[in-house]
């Protein structure tokens, strides 16, 4: 996924596609990126869309980066699909 942080509001703005053609999720946060306040945001974030807990949400990768990798428990890749919309490579 790619965040945009100090982005105004927390929003889940859809997909993108890479140059490689690979989709990724586009997040804005609010937070800043210091002190892991971005990361926490995009962990509630995605917790609040997919409707789980905060702690089914973890940055695995990218920490530092505008490209994150998550881990998300207790949801599908289909699931993810039907609560945050469909990337259009199917």
């Amino acid at each position: 996924m790619r965040v945009s942080p100090r982005g105004g509001r927390d929003a889940v703005e859809g997909w993108g596609v890479d140059p490689a053609h690979r989709p990724f999720l586009k997040l804005r946060v609010a937070a800043a990126p210091v002190d892991g306040g971005a990361n926490a945001a995009v962990e509630a974030l995605l917790a609040k869309a997919l409707g789980l807990p905060r702690s089914a949400v973890s940055v695995v990768r990218g920490h530092a980066a505008r490209l994150k990798q998550v881990e998300i428990e207790g949801r599908s890749m289909q699931d993810i699909i039907a609560k945050l919309g469909p990337h259009g490579l199917d």
